[in-house]
């Protein structure tokens, strides 16, 4: 198995609170992390009917029984359990007595926040980030086309045979469970669509009139794809700028697998010349910045910048202490010096303590033009340990 680097903040929670939950995307890893890193712990699925209808003729007598270090794998299907949890926690007054796990984030999260608030430690495994994979030698095309989902390196599944099942999966199984929607090809067809956009400031009314739905639709539908991790909004950074800058969020997805199988993209030569390639080599990275951080018990701090003149800027970390690093990303492997353009146009410093500038490129060679440095794709792993 290979190790996440979650565990280790995970276990330094457990030491704090008497209740930790993880949710995360469906087949990102919660289940195997639990069963292997948690030995100690009692196990339960609460997928199994005949278990939550256990659970629910005793509550109180099962949770007892059941000894001070339990798992529930799948909670968000037995809400009710969480007041009781919450009872008998206090009781017991001591850290680390559950672990509460689930796919559906919006769900558990609702339940929890109802029941568990200030006794609960919110914590997302998302797919494999670049650190813990086996292989260090890394293609980026492959990256690209093969996402990060712990299944495909497991069972050495190809993309293009695992996407399709896990997007068929996602879309039968918890989207109906989630929310009636009537018309599930309109669904797929947005799905899509969102994957065209990568990468783009959100326009939820281009989107809704492209796929037919009314704006409203559209954004509890995005609503429900950001909740169940499949997509995420890269928001501006306007701190102290907000009369000059772009306000609306940019669109990414969590692994770029899903992107490129939903743009029918699975071979490298097709990938190089798609329209979508910058775009999704700008999401590959904005994602590991993002897994990082939240696999580091970190709370995400990733933006974009963009002014109304179109000085804009990839990604912005806020590292806090009034430091910022602003991130450029080009797929592209020559070099070229209008790479440099917008980072040398972003003139902020006086607002901060410290601003670090770098180019993030396709190519080998690295330097430093005025006082920005030029990064190479090879060192990036080395590279993200510096700006996380």
């Amino acid at each position: 198995m290979i190790s996440r680097a979650l565990t280790k903040h995970l276990r330094k929670m457990l030491k704090l609170f008497p209740v930790v939950s993880l949710t995360g995307p469906r087949q990102s890893g919660k289940t195997t992390l639990l069963k292997n890193e948690f030995p100690k712990y009692k196990y339960f699925n609460l997928e199994r009917i005949d278990l939550r209808q256990m659970v629910l003729a005793d509550t109180m007598g099962f949770l007892r029984n059941a000894g001070e270090k339990v798992i529930f794998d799948e909670a968000q299907n037995l809400p009710e359990l969480f007041s009781y949890i919450q009872v008998i926690s206090d009781e017991r007054g001591t850290p680390g007595q559950y672990i509460l796990s689930g796919s559906q984030s919006f769900l558990l999260n609702t339940k929890i926040s109802q029941s568990l608030a200030g006794r609960v430690s919110i914590n997302h495994l998302l797919p494999f980030d670049i650190s813990e994979l086996p292989e260090k030698n890394f293609d980026k095309e492959e990256l690209i086309l093969k996402g990060f989902y712990p299944r495909i390196y497991d069972k050495n599944i190809k993309p293009k045979d695992f996407y399709p099942s896990y997007l068929q999966t996602y879309i039968e199984r918890d989207i109906r469970t989630l929310k009636s929607i009537e018309n599930l090809n309109t669904f797929t067809r947005f799905l899509g669509l969102c994957a065209g956009r990568v990468g783009q400031i959100l326009n939820i009314s281009s989107l809704a009139n492209d796929t037919g739905i009314s704006v409203n639709t559209a954004k509890g539908w995005l609503s429900l794809l950001e909740a169940s991790f499949v997509i995420y909004f890269l928001k501006p950074y306007y701190r102290n700028f907000n009369k000059r800058i772009v306000k609306a969020p940019k669109l990414y997805f969590y692994d770029t697998g899903i992107v490129s199988s939903l743009l029918g993209i699975s071979d490298k030569n097709v990938l190089r010349n798609h329209y979508a390639y910058g775009s999704l080599f700008e999401n590959l990275i904005i994602s590991e910045i993002l897994k990082a951080q939240i696999h580091s018990g970190k709370r995400p701090s990733v933006f974009y910048w963009r002014e109304s003149n179109g000085t804009e800027i990839d990604c912005i970390i806020d590292n806090g202490n009034n430091q910022i690093t602003a991130l450029e990303i080009k797929a592209g492997e020559t070099f070229s010096q209008s790479f440099a353009n917008n980072l040398l146009k972003f003139n902020v410093e006086s607002s901060f303590d410290k601003v670090r500038k770098i180019i993030l490129y396709s190519g080998k060679d690295e330097t430093r033009i005025s006082k920005i440095r030029v990064a190479s794709w090879n060192n990036f792993g080395k590279l993200l340990k510096q700006i996380i």
